[in-house]
C-alpha cells in the first residue's frame, strides 16, 4: 500500500510508460503522478496523454536528473507541479492535496472588471478623481509643477500626463532622476558641455534642457540635488537660460519644468537642506500623490488592469477571483501602485492553474515579505503597519497575520525583525 493510499487517496499504478497510455486511452483521471525519465518513452508523453484525455488533469512529474529543458517542457505542456529527487514523501501528499484542491473551484468566481477607461492613470478613488481635475486645469498652461509623493505612487506617470495633454505635447519630454547621478556630472547632464571642458569631454554634449527645447523636462528626486547646484538651477529657472560647461556664453532655453520628490520640500527648506527661493520657484502648483492605502477602492481596478496587461504580454489566461481581489484589497502595499505592479507580474506567470486566489496573492505577499527588497523607508512603513494592526486586535496575533494576510510564522518572524514584542 502506498502512502497515498495511506492518506486515504485512490490509486491505480502501472510499470512503463506503454501500460499508462493504454490507460490513460481507456480514462481519464482528475491526477496523475509520473517519472519523467522511464523506458523508451518519458514523462513528457504520459503528461501529454493525460491531458488529451482530460483537459484539466493534473499531472506531477518527478525527476532525479531534472534540467532546465525538462522543467520548461513539463511547464508548457501544462504540468501542475514539479518534485525533485529525492523529495519527502510529505511534499509529495501535499502536492497531491494541493491538486485535489484546484479543482474544488465551484464557488470561486472570477472577479473581472469589465470597460476599464484606457487612460494612463487608472483610479476612481475621490483623491485621484481631485487630482485629475486640478491636472485638467494646469496642463494645458505652462505653470511649473512640484509632484510630491511616496516611492511607486506614479510621480513621472502624473509629469507625462501633464505633457501630453499640454500644448508642448509635439516635443520632447525628457526625464531626469536626480538622485542617481553624482553631483559632479548632474550640471554637464542638465546643461551640456562643449569639448575639453572636463576631462574625458572629447565632443560637444548637448544637456537635457537643450534637447528638450520646447517640450518639458521633468527632474525626478529633485530634493535629492546639493545646495550648490540648486543655486545654479535656480539662476536658469529665472533667466531662462542655461549655459553648457566650458561655454562663454548662455543660451535660451524654452522649457516647462516637473519636478518631484518623495520627500517633503518643506521641511528641507527648515531644516536647511533645500532653497527656499528654489522652491518658491518649483512650488507654483503643488500635486501630493496619496499612497496606494490611501485610494479605497483602486487596487481592483489596477490589479485587472495589471492582469490584462501581463497575461497579453506573456500570452497567458490568468484570472483574479473574488478571494484574491479581496486578499490584495485588505493589504496596505509599502511598495505602492509600483508594488502591486509587480505582484500582478509575478502571479499571473506562477500562480497554479493561472488562478490567483486569495492563497496565491497571500504566499506572493509573504514570499515578498521574507526578501527585504523594500529599503529603510518602506520597512519603517511595513513596522508601522504590523504595530496599527497589533494595536487594533489587542495583541492578537491569529487576528493580526489574517488582516495583514500573511501567514502566523512570517509575523512572529517580523515582530521579532522590528522588536515589536519588546
Amino acid at each position: 500500500m502506498t502512502c497515498l493510499e495511506l492518506e486515504g487517496f485512490q490509486v491505480d499504478s502501472v510499470g512503463t510508460t506503454r501500460e499508462a497510455l493504454d490507460r490513460l486511452n481507456a480514462e481519464s483521471y482528475a491526477i496523475v503522478l509520473s517519472d519523467i525519465y522511464l523506458d523508451e518513452r518519458t514523462g513528457l508523453d504520459v503528461l501529454r496523454a493525460a491531458r488529451t484525455a482530460r483537459g484539466d488533469c493534473a499531472v506531477i512529474l518527478m525527476s532525479g536528473r531534472g534540467s532546465m529543458e525538462t522543467v520548461m517542457a513539463a511547464t508548457r505542456g501544462g504540468a501542475f507541479d514539479y518534485l525533485a529527487k529525492p523529495f519527502d514523501l510529505d511534499d509529495m501528499v501535499e502536492k497531491v492535496r494541493r491538486a485535489v484542491a484546484s479543482f474544488d473551484v465551484d464557488e470561486e468566481k472570477e472577479a473581472r472588471i469589465d470597460d476599464i477607461p484606457e487612460t494612463d492613470m487608472i483610479g476612481s478613488s475621490p483623491q485621484i478623481v481631485e487630482i485629475f481635475k486640478t491636472l485638467a486645469k494646469v496642463a494645458p498652461t505652462d505653470a511649473t509643477l512640484l509632484i510630491e509623493g511616496e516611492t511607486g505612487t506614479g510621480k513621472e506617470l502624473i509629469a507625462r500626463m501633464i505633457h501630453r495633454f499640454s500644448k508642448r505635447s509635439e516635443k520632447g519630454f525628457v526625464a531626469v532622476d536626480c538622485g542617481s547621478i553624482p553631483p559632479s556630472l548632474l550640471e554637464s547632464e542638465l546643461f551640456g558641455a562643449l569639448k575639453g571642458s572636463f576631462t574625458g569631454a572629447d565632443r560637444d554634449r548637448v544637456g537635457v534642457f537643450e534637447a528638450a527645447n520646447n517640450g518639458t523636462v521633468f527632474l525626478d528626486e529633485i530634493g535629492d540635488i546639493d545646495l550648490n547646484f540648486q543655486a545654479k538651477l535656480l539662476r536658469v529657472l529665472q533667466e531662462r537660460e542655461i549655459r553648457p560647461l566650458g561655454s562663454p556664453r548662455g543660451k535660451p532655453i524654452d522649457v516647462r519644468i516637473v519636478a518631484a520628490t518623495n520627500k517633503n520640500v518643506r521641511q528641507l527648506v527648515e531644516q536647511g537642506k533645500f532653497r527656499e527661493d528654489l522652491w518658491f520657484r518649483l512650488d507654483v502648483v503643488r500635486v501630493e500623490l496619496p499612497s496606494l492605502r490611501e485610494r479605497r477602492g483602486d487596487v481592483p481596478l489596477l490589479a485587472q488592469t495589471f492582469l490584462d496587461r501581463y497575461n497579453e504580454r506573456y500570452g497567458m489566461r490568468a484570472i483574479l477571483t473574488e478571494s484574491g481581489v479581496r486578499a490584495l484589497d485588505s493589504y496596505t502595499w509599502p511598495g505602492n501602485v509600483r508594488q502591486l505592479q509587480h505582484m500582478i507580474e509575478r502571479l499571473v506567470i506562477l500562480a497554479p492553474q493561472g488562478r490567483i486566489d486569495e492563497t496565491a496573492v497571500r504566499d506572493a505577499i509573504a514570499d515578498g515579505e521574507g526578501k527585504e527588497s523594500l529599503g529603510e523607508t518602506l520597512e519603517d512603513a511595513k513596522a508601522e503597519q504590523i504595530r496599527k494592526v497589533l494595536a487594533a486586535t489587542g495583541g492578537n496575533k491569529s487576528k493580526a497575520s489574517k488582516i495583514l494576510g500573511i501567514e502566523r510564522k512570517t509575523l512572529y518572524r517580523l515582530i521579532e525583525r522590528f522588536g515589536l514584542d519588546k
